[in-house]
């Protein structure tokens, strides 16, 4: 091994370690939940909670976390969730099965009148389906694992959530009903459809499947062609958990690659726009991109060398046709490493040691930042290098921590991979979905 890859591994190691160290922290010791975010009295998010339970065996395998410990931490979480309030409710836990995206840290219940989500709901449920197959002997605690987690995602009622159409729907309120909202177009949803498609009780019909791939839309730009969806995080969630290389549905079967190499496609689009940089946003070039749903330096315009420029919070920002406002996620770079280490190792690297993004930070890379902005609203003094960032999330969010721990593993060893192989509800809903080739293929 050179020097260079010395290093490399020894900054995955530490930027897999430090972005652990949110679950480590951020987590609930009396329920297992884990905040949306590190700010003072924030909820937890039932999706970072998925991902912890994911990240909680690779944690045991580098040695971050005990065994027991991790068995200790899952069986908590999971307990709470099968005995915590379902109903219709406004303050209850969930309802048919799924959970409302922010929960109270202490009690688990609703909070901010929010939604009843799908697809957070089916990041949970995947968390608790690695964690099924991680924890495997026969055990009293290890058999509750694997018990307590088929029956949450036997208990999801996923053709209540088709609402009567042809797609899955993004939510439900009790004061308002059903979202309007359908999960359409190719986006995370891909893992929402495989596992309402897998559902030994309540499954949705194959046509919602082929319907949802009828929205799709196909690109080329930059000289790539694949499935578009503008958010880097889109091409990334549903592989944190599913292997997609070499299975192939009808579409990607007629199109002639798979969802990885779609995804692999989709990282260097954004760092070709990065590069061409059409918008003229500073610090954007080959090891500065990561575009996608992050934090932002908050709603406001500001003029910067004669050009008006309008800036976001929070919000859904992608490549080629935005929104973008010159905010960088490092954490999307990171998490697209399976798909392109040629591109990704070095820009971790940069992150590293040139914007020091990790410099005095236990977790890991800072969520975004936005140079540009500090144009014009007055350069700050981001690190102790002096290097200007210009505005810096304050705030780290365990839908960011999560995907780097995953990612970085799947890349070394693909233990989150293989896991969710050996989960027969995956598995059934893959076949469902037409996915076949592969690891899929019939064992000889």
């Amino acid at each position: 091994m050179s020097g260079a890859e010395r290093n490399g591994e020894a900054e995955l190691k530490t930027l897999q370690e430090r972005s652990f160290s949110y679950f480590r922290h951020e987590t609930s010791l009396t329920n297992g939940l884990v905040k949306d975010k590190n700010a003072p009295d924030w909820p937890a998010s039932v999706a970072a909670t998925g991902l912890a339970l994911t990240a909680y065996p690779v944690a045991v395998e580098r040695g971050l976390i005990s065994y027991s410990r991790a068995l200790e931490r899952t069986l908590m979480v999971l307990r709470f969730l099968w005995t915590s309030p379902q109903g219709p409710e406004p303050d209850a836990t969930g309802y048919k099965g799924f959970f409302y995206h922010f929960l109270d840290m202490k009690t688990g219940r609703r909070t901010w009148q929010c939604e009843l989500s799908t697809v957070d709901s089916a990041f949970l449920l995947a968390g608790a389906l690695a964690a099924a197959s991680y924890f495997k002997a026969e055990t009293p605690d290890e058999t509750e694992v694997r018990t307590l987690a088929d029956a949450l995602y036997r208990r999801v009622d996923w053709v209540w959530a088709l609402d009567n159409g042809q797609t899955l729907t993004h939510g439900w309120r009790p004061e308002s009903g059903f979202i309007p909202y359908r999960w359409e177009g190719y986006n995370e949803a891909l893992l929402l459809y495989i596992l309402a498609l897998g559902s030994p009780t309540h499954p949705i019909p194959d046509s919602s499947y082929a319907a949802w791939l009828s929205t799709y839309q196909w690109e080329s730009r930059y000289g790539y062609d694949y499935v578009y969806a503008g958010p880097m995080f889109t091409h990334q969630l549903s592989h944190c958990w599913i292997d997609f290389r070499g299975i192939q549905d009808a579409y990607m079967h007629e199109k002639g690659i798979d969802y990885f190499e779609n995804s692999r496609r989709a990282t260097y689009v954004q760092q070709r726009y990065a590069i061409e940089n059409p918008l003229g946003f500073a610090g954007y070039d080959a090891c500065c991109w990561g575009i996608t749903a992050s934090d932002g330096p908050g709603s406001t315009t500001l003029k910067i060398n004669g050009v008006q420029r309008q800036f976001m919070g929070y919000s859904e920002r992608g490549v080629p046709y935005g929104p973008d406002d010159g905010t960088v996620s490092p954490w999307a770079i990171a998490t697209s490493l399976p798909f392109a280490p040629d591109i990704v190792l070095p820009a971790i690297d940069y992150c590293i040691n040139h914007l020091e993004l990790t410099h005095r930070n236990r977790y890991g890379f800072r969520a975004s930042y936005n140079p540009t902005f500090s144009e014009g609203a007055g350069k700050q003094p981001t690190l102790d290098n002096d290097i200007a960032l210009g505005w810096v999330s304050p705030w780290h969010f365990g839908i960011n921590q999560g995907p780097i721990v995953l990612m970085i593993e799947n890349y070394r060893t693909g233990l989150i991979w293989e896991l969710m192989r050996q989960c027969p509800h995956v598995v059934q809903g893959l076949r469902r979905a037409g996915f076949s080739g592969g690891w899929l293929l019939p064992s000889s």
